[in-house]
């Protein structure tokens, strides 16, 4: 029996382990998180591993409500120690979940660590691991993960005051612009303060956001990235959308869809020009338990899987610029399910990539999934690998996790007598880090 998360955990095979041992040791390109770019350049320092695992997981609050935990001890009062406690008594029941995965990497790779978490070893753990922690700090674990280029997620309105190379790490901005989809009045006031002018017509908004775009690709942004539940049914014309700007306040919800329509083809023409990549999340329902809302607010663990967007309405989307036109765009549907149609539309655009198993998906079977998928549908040759989608600074042990996957997934290929080792091990390197590497021209 292999010892408990032992070298060979999620390994299957003698290939599998040559290949893994081939990765294992790669930089790290998270192109895609939710990290404070201010933590970073302050190099903060924890002041337990129940503040750095849980001041700001949502994924392990969803857990513990889950296993019935009182929210006093998930979002509430009490201190990071007792929640630490409580999250060690569930964590036996989250086997399967990633969590239980990520936790113990986690304390193996940066605590040294290799028991198990429970209620029993908890205060042992708790003990020993901040122990550890106090000679650790932000900036110590992105070296400890050898992490070579963090793209933060940022609203066009920050200041990105924080970014830029930190050691050996390159911290870039990511234009993320979903507040601008709604036209919102408010909203477009504080873009005008930023800019300095106001925002009266869509060409004074469209040259903000050319301004802010430039601003943000002089702070070393190369990625942008969109979050929305569905892609428009319709794109108004430039004299439509002038019309309907005007009138912001009081669209209806066909006209709205329209403009927003509009704005995409927009930024995709901006982006093109600028060389920035696009990333999409798409069928998402967010912030669906209203009374937890309005208590805690967004990002609190109560967003989930939307039905999978409407096929023609993703082609109509791509549709709308050539392919000289359009810029890199990576899709990420939050719906298994759209998962086969998105690599087949992939091959049907030039510079359409299928991105990682986003969110509820980068399970041990949803991260699999993706990869079964994309090779056989799309190009598996093309895949970006993992991103951590995150807010925790020890959550780079998730790029272990899935270059075990995809070195099982490759050595049993070997194994099979499908695949010589020599072009898995080339395969396995430029979907952990060649590949995004060359897109970034990192």
């Amino acid at each position: 029996m292999n010892s408990f998360f032992g070298e060979n955990v999620l390994l299957s095979g003698k290939s599998s382990k040559k290949i893994y041992e081939s990765i294992k040791d790669l930089p790290i390109i998270d192109y895609h998180c939710h990290l404070d770019q201010a933590a970073i350049k302050a190099d903060k320092k924890f002041t337990d591993i129940g503040e750095l695992w849980l001041a700001g997981d949502h994924y392990k609050w969803r857990a513990m409500r889950m296993c019935g935990v009182d929210e006093y001890y998930i979002t509430g009062n009490a201190s990071f120690h007792e929640k630490f406690l409580h999250y060690a008594e569930i964590l036996p029941q989250l086997f399967g979940n990633p969590l239980y995965y990520w936790t113990h990497f986690e304390l193996k790779q940066v605590f040294g660590i290799d028991k198990p978490l429970n209620k029993d070893s908890a205060e042992e753990i708790y003990a020993e691991a901040n122990k550890k922690l106090q000679e650790l700090s932000v900036q110590k674990l992105l070296k400890l993960f050898r992490v070579q280029f963090v793209a933060t997620t940022n609203d066009p309105t920050e200041d990105l005051k924080d970014h830029g190379k930190i050691n050996e790490t390159d911290v870039t901005p990511t234009f993320r612009p979903d507040k601008l989809y709604n036209f919102d009045s408010k909203y477009i006031e504080e873009l005008s303060k930023v800019v300095g002018y106001p925002l009266n017509d869509l060409d004074s908004f469209q040259k903000a956001l050319e301004e802010r775009l430039d601003f943000f690709k002089s702070k070393g942004c190369k990625i942008t990235d969109h979050g929305f539940r569905s892609f428009p049914k319709a794109y108004a014309t430039y004299e439509q959308a002038k019309s309907l700007y005007l009138k912001r306040d009081s669209l209806t919800s066909e006209e709205k869809d329209s403009l927003f329509g509009y704005l995409l083809v927009f930024l995709m023409k901006e982006y093109k020009k600028r060389g920035l990549l696009m990333q999409i999340h798409f069928s998402v329902i967010r912030n669906i338990n209203t009374p937890m809302y309005k208590k805690l607010g967004v990002d609190m663990g109560f967003d989930v899987i939307g039905e999978g967007a409407n096929v023609e309405d993703l082609i109509h989307f791509l549709d709308q610029l050539s392919d000289e036109e359009r810029p890199t765009i990576i899709l990420y549907s939050l719906n298994p399910e759209m998962l086969r149609e998105v690599a087949c539309i992939s091959g049907a655009f030039r510079n359409v990539i299928v991105g990682a198993a986003w969110w509820f998906n980068d399970t041990l079977l949803g991260v699999r999934r993706n990869l079964e998928i994309v090779s056989e549908y799309a190009a598996i040759g093309t895949n970006l690998g993992m991103l951590t989608d995150s807010r925790s600074f020890s959550s780079y042990s998730r790029f272990d996790f899935f270059r075990r996957i995809l070195s099982s997934f490759l050595g049993e290929k070997v194994d099979a007598g499908e695949y010589l080792l020599e072009d898995a091990k080339k395969l396995a390197y430029n979907i952990s880090y060649g590949n995004i590497k060359k897109l970034l021209g990192e």
